[in-house]
């Protein structure tokens, strides 16, 4: 889920549109895809398209799992697949206090916001 909303950002960033219309999920090539590949062809294609990934600020809403134990390695993984030092993404996990569907441990859901760069 994350990396999806991550890959989101990026092509909403470039105006590349969405993960939607270049992977739908109605497609059987695109079943059982795994989203790191998806994300770093993204990344090969923003670049393509003279982007650069200046950072990605990415937030994780769930009740459970707790994910302070391993907020350095999901860092460290986006890091390596966007090519930036891990410096520049932030990962953040918040909970829904009870309320809501997060709250009540009915969905987890994810969100990024990524600044990029144009070389041109």
């Amino acid at each position: 889920m994350l990396l999806h909303a991550v890959t989101d950002a990026l092509l909403g960033a470039a105006a590349l549109g969405d993960i939607g219309q270049l992977y739908p999920d109605t497609d059987p090539a695109q079943r059982n895809r795994d989203s790191a590949q998806i994300l770093a062809e993204v990344v090969d294609q923003v670049q393509q398209g003279g982007y650069r990934v200046v950072n990605a600020d990415c937030i994780v809403f769930a009740e459970r799992p707790k994910l302070a134990a391993y907020k350095q390695a999901i860092q460290g993984r986006l890091a390596e697949l966007l090519q930036v030092s891990p410096s520049a993404v932030g990962v953040k996990a918040k909970t829904g206090e009870g309320l809501g569907k997060i709250g009540r441990q009915q969905a987890i859901a994810a969100q990024c916001v990524a600044l990029m760069g144009h070389d041109g």
